[in-house]
């Protein structure tokens, strides 16, 4: 089967990548797709505009995801707004993450949770949106390497886990984070085509 990924962040295209790899899909890049900037209130409907956005341009199958992060301590300023939230959505990664934690480095409470919705149009009648989450901790200092596209990856650790994001296999993130839980849905989905 042929898919299109419909994103331009190339952490998130390596982790989707390395999930589906092995059930039989065929990777389509296509430099042509005007990815649009979402404008949706939910996870779920900005993975559905981007999959529908990129859909109708190719005629592909495509599969699309959102995500971001919701702190405790930062009660809806996160969410859906994750990567233009704060330093703004031109910022690199390191800008990014030097902001996001100049604002939390006073902050008790560090409890967080990732979300993704992932959404794989096949088809106009055949449109599946799958969700996953993971719970954790943001740590006051890290000296784990950034991963390009996903800069929090260095500073979360998932409840139960001593180490970050970024310290795990592939393996072992695939298994609890929140892109993993909704890529195995979206896998089962493909594998039972």
């Amino acid at each position: 089967m042929k898919l299109h990924i419909a994103t331009q962040n190339l952490g998130k295209l390596s982790e989707i990548k390395n999930f589906l790899s092995n059930i039989g899909v065929v990777f389509v890049e296509l430099d042509y797709v005007d990815l649009k900037e979402e404008t949706g209130d939910t996870f779920q409907e900005n993975s559905l505009q981007k999959a529908m956005n990129a859909f109708l341009q190719t005629g592909l199958p495509t599969l699309a995801e959102d995500s971001g992060i919701e702190v405790d301590a930062l009660r809806g300023e996160l969410g859906v707004k994750t990567r233009r939230w704060g330093a703004g959505k031109n910022a690199t990664d390191e800008e990014w993450l030097a902001y996001f934690l100049s604002i939390m480095h006073d902050k008790q409470n560090r409890n967080a949770r990732f979300f993704t919705s992932a959404c794989l149009i096949l088809s106009l009648d055949e449109i599946y949106i799958c969700g996953g989450s993971c719970d954790g901790i943001i740590l006051q200092e890290s000296s784990v390497p950034l991963v390009k596209g996903i800069p929090l990856s260095s500073y979360f650790v998932p409840n139960g886990l001593g180490k970050t994001f970024s310290e795990l296999s592939e393996g072992e993130k695939n298994k609890i984070s929140h892109r993993g839980n909704a890529m195995s849905k979206i896998a089962n989905i493909i594998k039972g085509m």
